[in-house]
């Protein structure tokens, strides 16, 4: 029989076809003799029908006469090896996603035959067999709809009760092989999208309902180790943390996404397991009572990823009774959850500063993180509230009672109830003062606290969350304001802040009334101390290291700093909270650097212009004043502007290897760049307006005046210093040409710089008597000195708030969704 198999046939006719389907049916027994004539047969019969139905009807007419998937079953029960099974899931697998007749989609499942292979006794220890099995299922669920459906499914009555599909499919959710868990989900969501009613009755009742309980545990095992891994980083941070972190991140926003998939899919009963699993697994035993000011690294991760995932879920899943009830919970002390819950640390929990308080509502601590809070803890409480801020299924009044209803969204609020009558929204609307009362925003938020005690048995006094929405705009506008007079937090986490304010401040002229432009003023002076802190060190700045780069790095973060300010959305993504270095490994430069890097130097000097702008720019907003484009520095002047520059007959593109330059004042030196390799150069120092270069000339012999340029370096940061031991040698310090956090190739993907490449250089010239070095080094200082003179002249307008108000628009800004802010008078 199988020397016949192989004979000559056309491989893709009906003939072949009816050859193996009579093979098959006389086999009698499936052994180590005959199962590659059984695999091969099954395989081609996949080939044929595939053909059959793009080509020719007859081939399924004939399967189904001949009920080959009758064949395909009782092979299978025939079978004692497993490469057998492994064969006809493929074979059935193909089938069922190549058949594109509706006919043949209808007749294969009409039978119990594809119900009996999905409940048959697969050996699923060995991992190649599940693979197969679950890509048979993920096949099967691809053609579901409502009416391919009812042929998967034993209905009693008008009830659902039994789907194996759909429950063998969820038996393998949790796998611990991720490609497994994926496939799983796409069976489901095809499940949930068909739309059938009775289907959507069955896997919300018991038992079945039980898995959406478990997909939240299982999250909720993920938090707890993801909480674990920052814990660990934060302690002992490696050099594989980020891309450890970054995975674990990806894994929990994928499932996530995957509950909001099963969301989109419209299922009222699902929504509701979903939201209460969510909020009795996940939020109020877990993530809530973690919110608290504690001592120890250890108890602060829970904090941070807390943080994190609260943004994570509000983010990613939109279902409306989920974000407002997470809203509402904020106005509760952690007292109210941690006496039924504990946290990610339930034991050992130390509170401190203003957070000792227990009856701090929640809320009340993300502003004392704010205020009080190092930069991961402000961080992740300026994305939390910003995460509410965006979320379209929050209540406004949440918003307003929160304090951080965008302004626009307020007026408009004030101005409906103005044109209905309603006076509390009149009064507010047009009068100069703010009243203070609760307006009609209370009655919602009960509705939401009333659930929480009532469904979910936990209860605040009244008093906690009684605040007007007036006074809680007040306290985030207050937390927001003392954030800009703090000097321990980074640029990255004060633009968050910045993007927060401006979206609780006017936006247009119409809200400046005379109240409004007294408060702003209150504002605009409190941030004027910080402004003028970071003014006098940006100064300083200019006679720095990388006085060179200072103008275009201000330019480069004022218009990516505009930009922030006026997005839609937040300048960092959530999960930045867990990828920022902790505070105390802040500047982590100075451990692979030496002391005193041009590279730890670069950073800190960008870290300085990214505040000052922000703070400048604030300064304007405050003010009414637009934006413009660029900042109010003053233009070139006229170059060259100094001796050295004229005679050195170069142009604004400054000396390069190979030109020729002009040997005017240059001083003879020697070098040795290689060991025992001594070089004879005429070294220069030039400064072409902003610009500067330590040069290395080596002279021509037919006209000594002239030189070729051999070696060049940057002017500013060499920090030039005779040694103590031989006078006539000049120590100098060989800085990076460009900044490394500007170079792509010299950052990884968050910005921080490969810092173990990065080492400045260092020459030592020797001259031929003391006083050829002592003129070298007036000529280097002099010409730093006229670079930054330059640079100074330039950076006047800015440092001059006045004149940049006056530089700036008279117009008022009008960002896309910016807002109000009124301040109370204790500030």
């Amino acid at each position: 029989m199988w020397n016949s198999f192989w004979r000559s046939r056309d491989r893709f006719s009906l003939d072949q076809l009816r050859y193996l389907t009579d093979q098959l049916t006389k086999v009698q027994v499936v052994n180590e003799v005959n199962k590659d004539f059984v695999i091969e047969a099954l395989r081609s019969i996949a080939e044929l029908m595939t053909y059959g139905d793009q080509h020719d009807p007859s081939y399924f007419e004939y399967f189904m006469e001949k009920q080959v998937m009758g064949e395909f079953v009782r092979i299978l029960k025939l079978s004692k090896t497993v490469s057998v099974p492994l064969q006809l899931l493929q074979t059935v697998s193909i089938l069922v996603q190549n058949l594109r007749n509706e006919h043949a989609i209808y007749y294969l499942f009409s039978n119990e035959h594809i119900n009996y292979l999905i409940t048959y006794s697969f050996d699923f220890q060995n991992e190649e067999l599940l693979s197969y099995y679950i890509s048979f299922l993920r096949a099967i669920s691809g053609k579901l709809n409502k009416n391919t459906v009812s042929l998967l499914v034993k209905i009693r009555g008008d009830e659902v009760v039994s789907f194996p599909l759909y429950v063998e499919a969820i038996r393998f959710a949790f796998h611990e092989e991720n490609m497994v868990r994926t496939a799983v989900r796409a069976v489901t969501l095809n499940v949930y999208h068909v739309g059938d009613d009775s289907v959507n009755r069955y896997i919300s009742s018991v038992p079945h309902k039980d898995y959406f309980s478990n997909l939240i545990s299982f999250f909720r095992k993920q938090s707890i180790d993801l909480n674990k891994l920052v814990s660990h980083t934060l302690i002992n941070p490696g050099p594989d943390s980020t891309s450890t972190i970054i995975a674990a991140i990806d894994e929990i926003e994928d499932n996530l996404y995957y509950v909001s998939d099963i969301v989109s899919a419209g299922i009222p009963d699902v929504g509701r397991l979903i939201t209460d699993s969510i909020l009795t697994v996940l939020i109020f035993p877990l993530l809530l009572p973690s919110l608290r000011i504690a001592i120890d690294n250890d108890i602060q991760s829970g904090v941070v990823t807390s943080l994190y995932l609260l943004c994570c879920i509000l983010r990613i899943i939109k279902i409306k009774d989920l974000a407002n009830t997470i809203a509402a919970a904020l106005s509760y002390p952690s007292e109210a959850f941690t006496k039924s819950f504990g946290g990610f640390h339930p034991e050992g929990v130390l509170m401190q500063n203003d957070c000792s308080n227990s009856n701090l509502s929640l809320r009340d601590v993300l502003l004392a993180y704010v205020t009080k809070g190092d930069d991961i803890q402000v961080l992740g409480s300026l994305s939390v509230l910003a995460t509410l801020l965006k979320t379209k299924e929050l209540d406004e009044s949440m918003l307003d009672g929160l304090g951080i209803l965008p302004q626009r969204k307020q007026h408009k609020k004030l101005l409906l109830q103005a044109l209905v009558g309603e006076s509390s929204g009149e009064e507010e609307l047009f009068s100069s003062k703010s009243s203070l009362t609760r307006d009609s925003t209370g009655s919602d938020i009960d509705v939401y606290h009333d659930k929480i005690k009532d469904r979910y048995g936990i209860s605040c006094q009244s008093s906690v969350v009684g605040n007007s929405p007036h006074v809680n705009r007040f306290q985030v506008i207050d937390a927001l304001v003392n954030l800009f007079c703090r000097s321990n937090i980074s640029a990255v986490t004060l633009w968050e802040g910045g993007w927060l304010l401006r979206r609780l401040l006017p936006y247009s002229e119409s809200e400046f009334n005379s109240h409004h432009l007294e408060l702003l003023k209150q504002v605009s002076s409190l941030i004027q101390v910080s402004y003028n802190n970071c003014a006098a060190a940006l100064v300083e700045e200019v006679k720095g290291i990388w006085t060179d780069f200072l103008i275009s790095v201000l330019c480069d973060e004022w218009r990516k700093c505009k930009r922030a300010m006026e997005s839609s959305s937040p300048p960092k993504e959530p999960n930045c909270v867990l990828l920022l270095p902790h505070p105390h490994y802040k500047f982590s430069l100075e451990d692979d650097t030496p002391k005193g890097s041009s590279f730890a130097a670069g950073e800190r000097m960008q870290e300085l212009v990214k505040v000052f702008v922000l703070l400048h720019q604030l300064q304007l907003f405050t003010l009414g004043r637009a934006l413009p484009e660029q900042p109010p520095i003053d233009p070139t002047g006229d170059l060259p502007t100094n001796q050295r520059a004229q005679t050195s007959g170069l142009d604004v593109s400054g000396p390069k290897a190979g030109t020729e330059i002009s040997l005017v004042n240059a001083v003879p030196c020697r070098i040795a760049f290689k060991s025992g390799k001594e070089h004879h150069f005429c070294f220069r120092a030039i400064s072409l307006g902003i610009s500067g270069w330590l040069v290395l000339a080596e002279e021509l012999p037919s006209q000594k005046s002239h030189g070729i340029v051999r070696v060049t370096a940057p002017l500013t940061g060499c920090d030039p210093r005779i040694d103590d031991k031989h006078s006539t040698w000049l120590h100098l310090r060989i800085r990076s040409s460009s900044l490394p956090f500007l170079d792509p190739a010299k950052s990884n993907d968050y910005g921080r710089i490969k810092t173990k490449s990065l080492v400045d250089g260092r020459w030592t010239l020797a001259f031929r008597d003391e006083q050829s070095c002592n003129s070298a080094l007036a000529m280097i200082v002099e010409e730093i000195n006229i670079l930054s003179d330059e640079v100074h002249r330039r950076l006047k307008p800015l440092l001059n708030l006045e004149t940049a108000i006056d530089l700036s628009s008279t117009h008022l800004c009008v960002p896309e969704d910016s807002s109000n802010r009124i301040l109370p008078n204790s500030l």
